[in-house]
């Protein structure tokens, strides 16, 4: 019996160090924020939000618990998460918009002469609401003349005459107002059609007269993704600077974040503002990326504004802005 009893008494006792060797095996490393360097097998609760380090007998790293993301810097990562998502979406539209065109046309003759067949029709549906403005502008004219004729004869004009004159005035300002429409209209399909045209000579000049097989290569050299790749950590640092540049010259509203990841003005307070944010992310391939995004207000001018030409301009200057100050600083 007293055997048994010193028996379980050493056993539990063995226990009691083994357990006691295992959690001395087991040491925490992390740094505050003055830099001071600390080691403990137990963490106090005032530096649990440090990023710490768990070592092993030996001293090595086993696994690494990331330091504690403020309110700030998760709401400034949920913004660059959706900043993100806008890039993927913007670019695989690019890549779908590829396909279309390298689906749609056999040779470059053959788009431009579709491209040119568009405009022509956008010239004919100009040339109508032309027509039906000048056939009201010569009613307008006609009740004019026979409103001053009464005045002439020191009649008053018939309630009948001036509710059709009210009323021509009125139709012929819509009708400028469409044929304004028009010409803009017109004016971005220019636009776009000489995009596409220098996208698709793009695509099909390799080396042996093919559809360039590396979409990625492609995407790259699309301005309006408001897309510019560093060939190097050295290079993206000094595009960074050229981001702040650049939106300083072009957002409407103030700063709001900067930081190593994120560049981006306030939110757009009336229907004409821009807001405008740089994000610095990988592209999966080993390299940096710096995308320009464009914010409007969520209304339906914000909206027209987000879609117009002055955005797609914004867009479209970011990549040439950038190579441009690189040249600058390189020299």
């Amino acid at each position: 019996m007293r055997i048994s009893t010193v028996s379980l008494c050493l056993a539990g006792l063995i226990c009691l160090l083994s357990s006691q060797i295992a959690l001395a095996k087991k040491m925490y490393r992390w740094v505050d924020e003055h830099g001071n360097v600390f080691f403990s097998d137990q963490v106090p609760p005032e530096h649990a939000g440090y990023r710490r380090e768990s070592l092993n007998e030996k001293g090595r790293v086993v696994d690494v618990t990331p330091q504690a993301r403020t309110k700030e810097q998760q709401a400034q990562d949920r913004q660059l998460e959706a900043l993100r998502k806008a890039q993927e979406k913007m670019i695989a539209k690019q890549k779908s918009h590829d396909q279309v065109l390298l689906s749609t046309f056999r040779s470059l003759d053959d788009m431009q002469a579709m491209l040119e067949n568009n405009m022509k029709t956008l010239e004919i549906q100009k040339s109508l609401l032309q027509s039906n403005l000048q056939r009201l502008e010569s009613q307008l004219e006609a009740q004019q003349k026979l409103a001053a004729a009464h005045e002439r004869n020191g009649e008053k004009s018939p309630a009948t005459l001036l509710d059709r004159i009210k009323s021509a005035e009125a139709q012929i300002q819509l009708a400028q107002a469409e044929i304004d429409k028009q010409s803009e209209k017109m004016q971005q399909a220019q636009a776009q059609n000489a995009a596409d045209v220098e996208r698709y000579k793009f695509l099909i000049e390799s080396g042996d007269g093919t559809p360039a097989a590396n979409a990625e290569t492609a995407q790259n050299k699309m301005p309006e993704l408001g897309l510019f790749i560093c060939d190097s950590e050295a290079q993206c640092a000094k595009a960074w600077t050229s981001a702040h540049h650049f939106i300083n010259t072009h957002a409407s509203t103030d700063a709001d974040i900067d930081n190593d990841k994120l560049i981006m003005s306030k939110a757009p307070a009336k229907d004409g503002d821009l807001s405008l944010s740089v994000s610095r992310t990988d592209d999966g391939n080993g390299r940096q990326q710096l995308f320009l995004d464009v914010h409007c207000r969520d209304t339906s001018l914000g909206v027209e504004l987000c879609a117009s030409q002055k955005v797609w301009d914004i867009r479209s200057a970011f990549r040439p802005y950038i190579e441009s100050a690189l040249l600058v600083t390189d020299q």
